[in-house]
């Protein structure tokens, strides 16, 4: 075991962050903390690495292991070039190397004994530095910096001149480097594209420690971990298996909370209403069986009903209108910023219902295209076509669409004049602004509440074509797919850039890759794209085979990618099922609670109209859980 985490409770302002939570680390494992924002993760990766103190509890190291960390966002102000700053993180090689050259240098002045014993100890000292990685590290070093997304042009820039983002992988660069016993990361992916993340994964899944990731990219944490610790409500719960085997689990655990509660609930209300009938009786010999029987209920120890998601985010997406079939045409379209140019002659066609997502390298040109179709960015050449009835809805990851002067409230006021002050509040109120939070203005909201504003205002756009830049940056994981299950069941069409391939996976059903200034499509999500890029660098193009074998493979492929979105989107209608007949047995039990404080009321209890008149609703409602009860069985079981 290298770290230990035992009891760790925390509190700010006598609100309770973390409770009690325990959990430990192996040598050379790999796991993962996740949580909604707000959960507590950074606060406890701050107090793993002691940078705050716990309330209670005690974190434990193992003697003489090494701990390195990155938080989130670094403020280096250093002096030095990337390569030097890379460099440094070697400095005892740097002195062994140092220490070797004077050696070599001295023997050339001593004989005999004295040249035998430093002979001796030049011996040990390179066998130390080449097991060391002595003989590589500068290559090492330059692999890193590549893998990290810098080009060699790069590497004589100073630190103090780099972005944050830039800033943050230096630093990431520099801690792989120095190869601790213990790498703690928090959200590592943020500030790399999709190459540098795959070459990430490859480096910490062949790392020589144990490694702790805080994380919202579900993709990265599949490939990586092997043990998840949920943060929920203060309390950790710890998972074996990776991301997606965490979320079967705890989807598991919930139903089966959930069946538990609703039988026992469908138990109570039969109890209660054997009860009701035997008082109604009104004979002795009922009315003591009826006290027997709440005596047992009494003494029945009832059980809370399961969280359901742990956001309250609502979002539902739904056109005003449908768009005609061709939704979008683009031919010829080139762009350039002074001599750099991003991409030429880009032609593509979008059509009704699709979902299409543009990936490549940073700086290809993706969100540019995004700014051209939405008029915010000039094109060099080239004609963009919008088909009959398309409305866009754009979101844009700078939300340059938000007026940083105006309040929440002014924001959806001014886009939306027809609301009324109770809709508006609502409206933000599914996007977890409440109360006196409507009047924040937009320059004082963090990047995740902007975002959220921002998919406010586009929920409220009534858009058939959505434009999406960036969408999931600045949400949690449970906010992510709330967005990913309102985009599956949207009847409109979607165009948008991301580097969440997780997000991909579940949303697009075609990707564009742009690579090189050019657009290469594949018909399929993430894993369907890497997959047949793969094949294609795979075969050589002298052995390819008649257009009618390929045109075959092509079909046989599309086939099988519909079924799978078949399978996918009944998974989707069951689990949309389930969730209805959970919010109808909510509504309802809601609402025979109310009845039930009604009745006992002592004006009520007098007033034998309003009695049978409430009397025949609790019925009904009865009748109608009833049936709910059976139909989300029938779902479950």
């Amino acid at each position: 075991m290298i770290l230990s985490c035992q009891n760790i409770s925390k509190a700010f302002n006598e609100e309770s962050i973390l409770c009690n939570v325990s959990f430990h680390l192996e040598d050379y494992e790999k796991a993962a903390i996740v949580g909604i924002n707000g959960a507590g993760k950074t606060t406890l990766l701050r107090i793993l690495v002691g940078e705050l103190p716990p309330d209670n509890g005690v974190v434990s190291l193992s003697k003489g292991k090494t701990l390195g960390y990155l938080a989130q966002n670094q403020d280096v102000n250093s002096t030095k070039t990337l390569y030097e700053e890379l460099l440094s993180a070697k400095e005892d090689l740097i002195a062994m190397e140092e220490k070797i050259r004077q050696m070599e240098i001295s023997m050339k002045q001593l004989t005999g004994s004295g040249l035998d014993s430093l002979m001796e100890a030049y011996s040990r000292l390179t066998h130390s530095f080449e097991i060391s990685g002595g003989y590589s590290y500068k290559s090492e070093i330059i692999g890193v910096l590549k893998g990290l997304g810098f080009g060699e042009e790069d590497f004589s820039k100073q630190i103090s001149i780099l972005s944050g983002g830039q800033k943050t992988r230096v630093a990431l660069g520099r801690l792989l480097l120095l190869k601790p016993d213990l790498i703690i990361l928090d959200e590592p992916t943020n500030h790399l594209d999709l190459n540098s993340i795959a070459w990430l994964e490859t480096y910490l899944l062949n790392y020589k420690g144990a490694v702790l990731i805080v994380s919202h990219d579900r993709y990265f944490l599949d490939k990586i971990t092997g043990k998840i610790v949920e943060l929920d409500q203060t309390k950790a719960t710890v998972f074996s298996g990776n991301y997606s085997d965490y979320a079967v689990k705890k989807e598991q655990m919930r139903a089966i909370a959930m069946n538990a509660y609703l039988k026992q609930q469908q138990e109570i209300k039969h109890q209660e209403a054997v009860i009701e009938r035997l008082r109604s009786y009104n004979r002795e010999k009922f009315f003591k069986r009826a006290q027997s029987r709440e005596k047992q209920l009494s003494k029945m120890e009832v059980l809370e009903k399961p969280s359901q998601a742990a956001t309250d985010i609502h979002m539902t997406l739904t056109p005003r209108c449908t768009s005609g079939n061709d939704v979008l045409h683009i031919e010829g379209l080139s762009k350039s910023f002074g001599r750099h140019s991003l991409f030429s002659n880009l032609s593509m066609d979008l059509k009704r219902g699709e979902h299409v997502a543009i990936i490549g390298d940073n700086g290809t040109g993706k969100t540019t295209i995004l700014k051209i179709i939405n008029n915010l960015l000039d094109a060099d050449a080239g004609t963009i076509t919008l088909g009959t009835n398309v409305h866009i809805g754009y979101y844009d990851q700078e939300h340059h669409v938000l007026h940083i002067e105006k309040t929440l409230f002014d924001e959806i006021s001014d886009a939306y004049p027809y609301l009324n002050n109770t809709e508006i509040r609502n409206t933000l109120a599914a996007f977890l602004f409440t109360g006196d939070d409507v009047y924040k203005r937009i320059g004082d909201l963090s990047g995740g509440e902007r975002g959220r504003v921002s998919l406010a205002k586009l929920m409220l756009s009534e858009s058939n074509f959505l434009i999406l830049d960036e969408p999931t940056n600045h949400l949690d994981i449970t906010s992510k797919e709330i967005l990913e299950d309102a985009l599956n069941s949207y009847e409109g069409t979607v165009l948008y850039v991301s580097h969440d391939r997780y997000f991909i996976n579940r949303t697009a059903d075609r990707i564009l890759d742009l690579c090189n200034g050019k657009l290469t499509g594949y018909l399929g999500n993430y894993d369907y794209y890497m997959e047949k890029k793969q094949e294609l660098t795979s075969i050589s193009p002298i052995a390819g085979s008649s257009s009618a074998g390929r045109t075959e493979e092509i079909s046989e492929s599309k086939l099988d990618w519909k079924t799978k979105k078949e399978q996918q989107a009944q998974e989707r209608k069951k689990e949309n099922a389930i969730k209805k007949c959970e919010d109808a047995i909510e509504r309802l039990e809601g609402e025979l609670a109310e009845i039930e404080e009604t009745m006992a009321k002592p004006e009520i209890a007098t007033d034998a109209a309003k009695l049978q008149e409430l009397t025949i609703r609790q019925q009904e409602l009865n009748t109608e859980l009833l049936g709910w009860y059976e139909k989300w069985e029938g779902l479950t079981n």
